[in-house]
């Protein structure tokens, strides 16, 4: 295994859910119970298709919901606004209490000349709100992002403007997370404690448990 040592990297960007955050359970109930008055069989073939594409936003998979599982030929708009308002709903005490990496701190302390970023695919509002209510914002000097704007974008769009100055490491825990970062050209490192993938990881630079492994 190739030894992972952080402090080479001018930036590191982070995913928020499974990272960062232990909240992938979280976001997995609320998808749930968001899409329930649909039925019990709907409501779980969201939950799979949110969890076989993890990065992907929630505006997407509320798409997919209603236009492959619901049938909708034509998505009402009010309907994914009543869908996604539930979900904002079910997730937000969530992200307000789950459990945060452990070490965080300590890895910005041992990365003091990195630009930190975090790239989610949960809604950037919300993430930006949460940070700044958990004290988190500060560590994240590049910036917090996130939907509606697709990792892709976000990734090109911070490499251009220079905000991810390589070489830079994504640490990520998806399927999306790893294509993401390689189409970016960025090292990839998955972080597997949280994860809730069965992607094969095998070509990632390096497999951690927790960020605590940097340390």
């Amino acid at each position: 295994m190739t030894v992972f040592d952080v402090s080479q990297y001018r930036t590191l960007v982070f995913d928020c859910d499974g990272v960062v955050l232990n909240s992938n359970s979280v976001k997995t109930q609320a998808f749930y119970v968001a899409a329930l008055p649909y039925g019990e069989s709907a409501a779980q073939a969201l939950v799979d298709y949110h969890v076989g594409h993890g990065g992907v936003s929630r505006y997407k998979k509320f798409e997919f919901f209603l236009s492959e599982v619901v049938g909708r030929k034509k998505i009402d708009e009010a309907e994914l606004k009543t869908l996604l308002e539930s979900y904002a709903e079910s997730v937000w005490q969530g992200l307000l209490n789950c459990e945060m990496a452990e070490g965080l701190h300590l890895l910005r302390e041992k990365t003091p000349n990195s630009r930190w970023l975090i790239v989610s695919g949960g809604d950037q509002d919300e993430l930006r709100r949460i940070f700044s209510i958990r004290n988190l914002e500060s560590l994240f000097d590049g910036g917090v992002f996130g939907s509606p704007d697709n990792k892709d974008l976000i990734l090109a769009r911070e490499i251009e403007r220079g905000t991810i100055a390589k070489p830079a490491v994504f640490f990520g825990d998806s399927q999306y997370d790893f294509e993401s970062a390689t189409r970016a050209g960025l090292d990839f490192a998955f972080v597997s404690g949280w994860s809730e993938s069965n992607f094969d990881f095998s070509d990632a630079h390096y497999t951690l448990e927790s960020l605590g492994d940097c340390l």
